[in-house]
């Protein structure tokens, strides 16, 4: 027996008034997806998160069987274990997200001489700045304000790493998802350790305003990586290996390092993202059945695109999910059941648990199942489904049950 699990980051959505009053998920073309509703189980899922401050990494948790409570540090931690970083219980790592910020009233680019009131935070991804440059202006961060304590790893596009060697764990950071638009004032870190925190996001802004990649990028239309965002803090915590515990051999498909990282911790091998081309899902698809061939289960992360998560088109997601269930979704499943018999898991969220839960459809291999007729892998269809809500991170026992 085969074991998947598919993990449709940040697919789930609200009613959209651009759509009709429909979702994406609801609007798209997705004929894989719904014969899987037709033949499974579907219905809602739970990530018990209370009191949890929630972030990219808390879904993957609890999915592979972990307590959040227990073993969700943050993102930061996770990004760490993908990019090979070592990082002790003593040490705190956090997400080092590249932003556009810009003066209140004034155009990107203008003067700011201090990080605080008055700053308007302009754009969560720098302009959705590429790998190449960004790594080019963190390597300039790290030559100035590196030391034994303080280090920070390039990881892809505006998503990096800052290590704090037996830092303070207890300050308190937020998204910066959350402050765009508007002024960072009361967004900056604050608690113990915070006072450090600043003087590192105020001295990396005076590194990156006067960088020529920044120059760059303002003379070619482009937003600058004018700042670096400090948040998604955690100290490791070690997890109890999950091939181990059900006596299987895993891998994980992802390119999304957070994601990466989490089945990193869980104990399953990670596939080289260098050899998944990224944003290909027919390369992931093969990838995942490659694994699969050899191995008992695979978890894969596929989420949306960082340039359509962003947009403010709701059609790019239609167009996005339609691509995942054709070039993925499809793929996988056609390809299992070459390989004999196997269970899926294919679990849908928004990306973030508190914008609302997540929904699964779960089913084996050649399974034909009583669905009502015309139920599809929607959000209205897993609420309306009379399975009760299931508790995420119990899940997985019910995956490898009778395996």
């Amino acid at each position: 027996m085969k074991y998947v699990i598919v993990h449709a980051g940040g697919m789930a959505d609200q009613p959209r008034q651009e759509l009709g009053g429909l979702t994406p998920l609801q609007a798209s073309s997705t004929p894989h997806l719904d014969r899987l509703a037709q033949s499974g189980e579907l219905g809602r899922l739970v990530i018990p998160a209370d009191g949890l401050l929630y972030g990219s990494g808390l879904s993957s948790t609890a999915i592979l069987g972990y307590d959040p409570k227990k073993y969700y540090q943050g993102p930061g931690p996770l990004e760490a274990a993908s990019l090979g970083v070592s990082v002790t219980e003593h040490d705190v790592a956090y997400r080092c997200t590249m932003v556009t910020v810009r003066p209140e009233g004034g155009k990107t680019g203008g003067e700011i001489k201090k990080l605080g009131a008055h700053v308007i935070l302009d754009d969560a991804t720098a302009g959705l700045i590429d790998t190449e440059e960004a790594r080019e202006l963190i390597e300039a961060i790290n030559e100035q304000l590196g030391s034994e304590t303080i280090q920070f790893y390039p990881g892809a596009g505006h998503r990096h790493l800052m290590v704090w060697v037996n830092g303070k764990s207890r300050a308190v950071c937020v998204d910066p998802k959350t402050v765009l638009g508007r002024s960072i004032a009361d967004a900056l870190p604050t608690g113990d350790g915070a006072d450090i925190l600043r003087k590192l996001m105020d001295a990396a802004h005076l590194i990156l305003r006067d960088h020529p990649v920044n120059d760059d990028r303002v003379a070619a239309g482009k937003k600058p990586a004018n700042c670096v965002w400090l948040w998604g803090e955690g100290r490791a915590v070690m997890w109890p290996s999950l091939p181990e515990k059900y006596r299987i051999k895993g891998a994980v498909v992802a390119t999304s390092d957070v994601q990466r990282g989490a089945g990193i911790c869980a104990g399953l091998d990670a596939v080289d993202p260098d050899r998944l081309a990224a944003g290909d899902l027919r390369a992931k698809a093969a990838m995942a059945l490659a694994e699969c061939a050899k191995k008992d289960f695979v978890y894969v992360h596929a989420g949306l695109t960082d340039e359509v998560v962003h947009s403010s088109d709701p059609n790019a997601k239609v167009r996005g999910i339609e691509a995942f269930d054709r070039d993925l979704v499809g793929p996988m499943m056609d390809g299992l059941a070459k390989q004999g018999p196997y269970r899926y898991l294919v679990i849908c969220d928004h990306g973030d648990a508190s914008q609302g839960p997540a929904f699964y459809v779960f089913g084996e291999g050649g399974s034909k199942g009583s669905a009502p007729a015309g139920r599809r892998f929607t959000e209205s269809d897993a609420q309306a489904a009379e399975t009760p809500a299931r508790d995420a991170t119990k899940f997985v026992n019910k995956l490898f049950a009778n395996g």
